[in-house]
């Protein structure tokens, strides 16, 4: 899954952007309560693992 297909799945789920990293953004999930860091680079491919463990972390899967 790509960076760009994650932040649209977070955004669905009620996420949003807090403050802006030099390498991730950090995100918040107001269902878990967690920040998230979510990579910038968003056309390169996430490792499986790091997506999923995102997607917990947010609430979402």
């Amino acid at each position: 899954m790509k960076a760009s297909e994650l932040k649209k799945i977070l955004k669905k789920g009620g996420c949003y952007i807090i403050r802006n990293g030099k390498k991730h953004d950090i995100w918040y999930s107001p269902k878990t309560g967690n920040e998230l860091q979510i990579p910038r680079h968003d056309s390169k491919e996430l490792a499986t693992g790091t997506a999923n463990d995102i997607l917990k972390d947010a609430g979402l899967k």
